[in-house]
């Protein structure tokens, strides 16, 4: 594979790139350039719409055209090899980049922290994100010159280092299914979001590829640019290209901890709960970025960010809980102010070895002896005035609902978010059961008309915020509005960001969608 050349950090010239410190200097400099291009989001356009001033490439492939730059080859205009334009702007390393593009044949490609190859005229090497005719490459994430395919469409992979090839651990979505967001002939958004070692391609809103590269050679800024295909004649279009440089106070780090295999097919589903939910997010336009860790490992590749604004445990519990063998790593984020938030099972811990913690945390947890956790039909009619409640609707669903957890004295800084009256059945039934099944202190609640608290929200004395919710034992129920959205809006609140006032957006899942990453086939 190729060796990154020193002259990135270089001025640029035909044959080397501009690399001062990307910074907001940088990019507001290319702002006040162009009369329109401030945008109250943080984002500043690197087009005027009119001219390829702060562009090169080679004049006989580029052109503006109706507002967007063309690159186009003929049979009589070829070009020998893949030939680009690129932004002379400066080389960015933590940033969004949206572009609008529009193919009208063959292939083409968005750069972005790329390298100016020696000895060869307006050529690039780095990361792309792939445009392209052929239905395979659409949408994908390569490496032009460096490392080759780093995740096909619906891929979540990591790249080790060079020659080291490269691993798919998950999916973002099903690749057929991505496809059909995208208007093969017509324009569309191209968004990619660089945040230390990891990179998310979208387009249309919807994510198209995920990759983490964890290689010591792994490209950290660069060069933006625009591909043109070597080949048969063709033609792209691309317009509206804006940046957005990302600083530690812009998009917020969101840290999901699934847990290992546990239930069977279609519960605790704690890898594909977490891939959904963090896909969510991350399509969202939230100011977050999520990345989920498997196999209830400690994510050594985040420790290259400062800490993360966020941790959600979701993953099975009581004396095998994750956060047993990662107490002291997640100490000190909550000391640090990190939220916490805890899922299904991940809410139960056993009193003498995470209790206080967990109080400490998340202000509640389940515990044995005198909580319960059976299975029924929750109603929830009534929902107060907190973030997390933002644009949720009535609802009622089946789950292995807890209740009666055991909370902060006097529920002191916690707030009820979902509640409702259990049926005195769902005691009686299990009686017997006095570890999990019922107690006289549970039953008298429930006999007085008691509502029980299933979900919660605390805020820490300390600085902090933590979020219990008990659903989430069926993984169907990802795909209820509702459900989904409590625990979209709880994330971010836990993460410190502003809950919109209809609640984080988001795709209802597809029958696909909720099939990726199981840990269990369906028989």
């Amino acid at each position: 594979m190729r060796k990154i050349p020193d002259h990135l950090y270089q001025p640029l010239t035909l044959a080397t790139v501009c690399a001062t410190a990307f910074s907001l200097t940088s990019i507001q400099a290319a702002a006040d350039h162009h009369e329109h291009s401030d945008h109250s989001d943080g984002f500043v356009s690197l087009f005027d719409g009119e001219t390829l001033e702060g562009w090169k490439g080679d004049s006989r492939f580029w052109r503006v055209d109706d507002g967007a730059i063309v690159g186009e080859t003929t049979a009589t205009n070829p070009t020998r090899g893949n030939t680009f334009l690129f932004w002379e702007g400066g080389t960015p390393e933590n940033f969004e980049l949206k572009v609008q593009f529009k193919l009208r044949n063959h292939n083409s490609g968005i750069q972005y922290r790329s390298f100016v190859v020696d000895g060869t005229d307006y050529a690039l090497g780095g990361y792309q994100a792939d445009i392209a005719e052929s239905l395979q490459w659409m949408g994908a994430a390569y490496g032009e010159r460096f490392k080759g395919v780093l995740a096909s469409r619906g891929e979540i992979a990591v790249i080790a280092d060079s020659g080291q090839g490269r691993e798919v651990v998950g999916s973002v979505g099903d690749s057929s299914e991505i496809l059909s967001h995208i208007d093969m002939k017509g324009w569309n958004e191209y968004h990619i979001i660089a945040n230390g070692p990891h990179v998310i391609q979208k387009i249309n809103g919807i994510t198209t590829a995920q990759f983490t590269d964890k290689g010591a050679d792994r490209l950290k800024q660069g060069v933006i640019g625009l591909q043109l295909h070597a080949g048969p004649p063709m033609e792209v279009r691309f317009k509206n290209i804006q940046l957005r440089e990302l600083t530690d106070c812009d998009l917020k780090k969101i840290l999901f901890l699934a847990g290992t295999r546990s239930h069977g097919y279609g519960s605790h589903e704690h890898r594909a709960g977490s891939r959904l939910l963090a896909r969510a997010l991350n399509e969202s336009g939230a100011d977050v970025f999520a990345q989920v860790v498997t196999e209830a490992k400690w994510p050594e590749v985040w420790m290259e960010f400062d800490k993360p604004a966020a941790v959600v445990m979701y993953c099975d519990g009581y004396k095998g809980h994750m956060a047993k063998r990662h107490q002291d790593q997640l100490q000190e984020l909550v000391d640090h102010g990190v939220g916490v938030a805890c899922l299904h099972f991940g809410v139960e811990v056993a009193p003498e070895e995470l209790g206080k913690e967990f109080l400490e945390w998340i202000g509640g947890y389940f515990e044995i002896g005198w909580s319960v956790n059976p299975h029924w039909d929750a109603e929830f009619t009534e929902f107060p005035e907190h973030p997390i409640a933002n644009g949720v609707k009535p609802f009622e669903i089946r789950d292995e609902w807890y209740y009666h957890m055991r909370f902060q004295p006097e529920m002191e800084n916690v707030t009820s978010i979902l509640s409702a009256l259990p049926p005195i059945s769902t005691l009686t039934s299990r009686a017997r059961d006095k570890n999990r099944g019922s107690n006289p202190a549970v039953m008298a609640e429930v006999e007085a008309g008691k509502s029980q608290t299933v979900a919660w929200a605390y805020e820490r004395e300390k600085g902090g915020r933590g979020f219990g919710f008990t659903g989430g034992h069926f993984h169907r129920n990802w795909k209820d509005d509702n459900f989904r959205k409590v625990v979209l809006n709880a994330i971010t609140w836990v993460a410190n960001v502003d809950v919109p006032e209809a609640g984080i957006p988001s795709r209802t899942p597809t029958d696909i969608d909720m099939e990726l990453n199981q840990d269990y086939s369906k028989r």
